[in-house]
């Protein structure tokens, strides 16, 4: 019994972190980015469902690291880089955009396991 309360504790305390990295990534898509009210402005239908894409993928995750969030970010990007009407290169810096947000989701990372360690 005793084993199988450690392995709930240990996966809810993975589900809360990827809702944090989830949330982070959500929040620094529209609003923690240099240009964020620029970008807010150029959003297209197309990017705000890509992100949905990938937060959804991200909140479906037990565990996150750089590659898997590049990884993501990449298979989702692909799908829309097939899309005839979606320009390319607006793909490119949206991939591109997406993947330099890691540092910032490290960050997000690590402060809820201090958090998480002082509990």
């Amino acid at each position: 019994m005793k084993k199988n309360n450690n392995l709930l504790k240990g996966r809810l305390a993975g589900a809360g972190l990827v809702a944090v990295v989830a949330a982070a990534a959500g929040t620094y898509f529209l609003y923690g980015a240099k240009n964020a009210a620029k970008n807010r402005k150029k959003v297209k239908a197309w990017s705000l469902k890509a992100k949905g894409e990938i937060l959804e993928k991200l909140e479906n995750l037990s565990e996150i690291n750089e590659e898997i969030y590049h990884k993501i970010v990449k298979e989702v990007s692909e799908k829309y880089q097939a899309i005839a009407s979606i320009d390319k290169k607006d793909v490119e810096e949206f991939t591109k955009e997406l993947k330099s947000h890691w540092s910032s989701i490290k960050k997000e990372i690590a402060a809820f396991h201090k958090a998480k360690s002082k509990k």
